[in-house]
């Protein structure tokens, strides 16, 4: 018999603060084919207890853990004592863990925002529930200190978004701010930095495209009096890196407000396979350095729509398509962006359907009839996204970003371009700098990719190590995380290996059809031209400027061709390849 070395899931639980205990529901494996868990390194679910003279329960899990959770609470607590559920945000996802715990517990008044009432009332609308719509500066007493204050923090992707305070423990319950999408024992940060990877991956994923929201959101939570521990929904609890993350989160969302060129993404999402591409897209933008405004048509105004179009630098709409027609609201926004948008500002188009796109089609014809460029192909998604699929959105949207990037180059007037007949001498002497052409390549389960690459260099003696630099709007970079396994090929001189890499691919391009390749023992494509291969994994990386420096084992490794000499590549400038 194979045994399995996956965990199965399962629900820890530990006292945190007084009266208050943490209910992580864990997985080991990947939980959903969504971008921000694309690492695969297992989540956890995490829901907070406080026992008062009443009783809190704060965000319950979604529909995987719904029978390990209840069955652990049970354990621990009569249903018929719980007095609130406390909603972060609301989904159809939590809604399923909502509507069992309900069926038992029907007593529960359920607090949230307004939108997250909406949202509620709307999934479980044969339900007569008791709801509590927290405003403003409003409190919850649960007795024993325990005055919980609410904090609404609405963003594009969660308008219902709400952040839970206790100044008892000073606990502040942050929902989708400060998590991470890893697995482990470990319910505190301890040794903070081992996490900071998986922080910034979740970060980029997340919020990257509301960076104004977050900042707005940071701002409320400077004007608490003290916060101790935060405490996310996802992954470990926030005690010892604390301050260092809040200052990132504020680092990263200025960063992302100080972009050159900003994209209005615009879109609304039926059952959420639109906003799971819409997301593919804003992380490829975003990771090109591209400032993106995500815009959720069904809770943005028209105004800010208006606003927003007026202002940036491209935009890009997608819906889904509903009884063959796009929902009125994407109507509305269409009609909006036609009023209003310069038919200089570059274009693109996606959606999701079930049988049929008629919606895609419409925003296409329509924005094609006005003149407008497109950065990409129209993106059209059957049902939900695959890993697969995603990583083509993200290809697309890096192609939106150069074309972006290149038709604000030709606006520029010529004499700026003209300056300085021979390169900076400084970027001469960089130039000078060589390496071996190498052709990456990488996969992670259906996901595969690869590039040309020149900037590597060996790393360590003991163990065998090399570096190597990915520019991070190359769409391999997303594979060459911690733990990712990727080929280096090192390439003979003389061989046409290296034309067939500069070409461009389209999104979701087979990078190796028409080659002859081999698998190696970690998965990944071996060209049989090449003069050698290394089979690596990946050990840490280090952000430098608008590239990821990856520093990586070798495994296993073979001369493939004992004559022959590595290619190397040669610069006359070092400010572009």
């Amino acid at each position: 018999m194979i045994e399995t070395t996956t965990k199965q899931r399962d629900v820890q639980v530990v006292l945190i603060a007084e009266e208050t205990r943490v209910m992580r529901s864990r997985t080991w494996d990947r939980l959903k084919f969504e971008v921000e868990y694309s690492l695969a390194k297992g989540t956890t679910a995490n829901s907070f207890l406080i026992q008062g003279d009443k009783i809190a329960l704060i965000d319950p899990p979604g529909e995987s853990f719904t029978k390990n959770y209840l069955e652990s609470l049970q354990a621990r607590i009569k249903l018929s004592q719980i007095d609130y559920v406390i909603l972060g945000h609301f989904n159809a996802n939590r809604g399923e863990t909502i509507k069992t715990l309900w069926s038992l517990a029907p007593q529960l008044q359920f607090v949230c925002t307004n939108p997250g009432a909406i949202a509620l009332r709307q999934f479980l609308e044969t339900e007569n529930l008791n709801i509590l719509v927290v405003r403003g500066e409003d409190t919850l007493d649960l007795g024993q200190g325990h005055q919980l204050q609410f904090i609404a923090t609405p963003t594009p992707k969660w308008p219902d978004e709400l952040l839970t305070y206790d100044p008892k423990t000073k606990i502040l319950f942050t929902d989708k701010f400060f998590g991470a999408h890893v697995c482990g024992d470990q319910i505190f940060d301890e040794g903070w930095a081992i996490y900071s990877e998986d922080r910034r991956f979740y970060y980029d994923c997340l919020h990257a495209p509301q960076a104004k929201q977050v900042l707005s959101a940071l701002d409320k939570i400077a004007e608490l009096p003290e916060v101790k521990l935060y405490a996310p929904g996802h992954g470990p609890l926030v005690l010892y890196g604390k301050k260092e993350l809040t200052e990132l989160y504020r680092s990263w969302s200025n960063l992302q407000k100080s972009q050159d060129l900003t994209v209005a993404l615009v879109y609304a999402s039926a059952y959420g396979n639109t906003a799971i591409v819409g997301q593919a897209i804003a992380k490829g933008l975003t990771k090109a350095g591209i400032a993106v405004e995500f815009l959720n048509c069904e809770q943005a105004e028209p105004s800010e729509i208006q606003a927003a179009v007026e202002k940036c630098d491209g935009f890009i709409i997608g819906s889904p398509t509903l009884g063959g027609h796009a929902p009125t609201q994407i109507q509305t926004a269409l009609g909006i962006i036609l009023k209003t948008a310069s038919t200089s500002k570059l274009a693109g188009v996606f959606g999701s359907f079930g049988w049929s796109g008629e919606a895609i089609d419409l925003l296409e014809s329509k924005l094609t009839d006005a003149g407008y460029q497109f950065g990409f192909d129209p993106i059209r998604v059957k049902f939900k996204p695959t890993d697969v699929t995603l990583q083509a959105c993200e290809e697309a949207a890096l192609d939106f970003a150069q074309n972006l990037k290149r038709s604000q180059k030709r606006r520029t007037a010529k004499s700026s371009l003209n300056t300085g007949v021979t390169s900076d001498r400084t970027a001469q002497a960089v130039g000078r700098i060589v390496g071996s052409l190498c052709v990456v390549s990488a996969k992670r389960g259906d996901v595969i990719s690869g590039m040309l690459a020149s900037w590597v260099s060996q790393g360590s003696f003991n163990p065998p190590g090399l570096t190597l630099a990915v520019a991070k709007d190359r769409a391999l970079e997303s594979l060459t995380h911690t733990g990712d396994k990727f080929v280096l090929n090192i390439l003979a001189e003389g061989k046409q290996l290296r034309k067939h890499f500069m070409k461009r691919f389209a999104p979701g391009e087979d990078r190796f059809e028409g080659l002859e390749t081999i698998d190696a023992a970690n998965g990944c494509p071996i060209l049989k031209d090449g003069l050698a291969y290394l089979e690596c994994v990946v050990q840490n990386r280090m952000e430098c400027g608008d590239h990821w420096v990856v520093y990586a084992t070798v495994e296993n490794g073979k001369v493939l061709d004992t004559e022959g000499v590595t290619a190397v590549h040669y610069r006359k400038t070092g400010s572009y390849y």
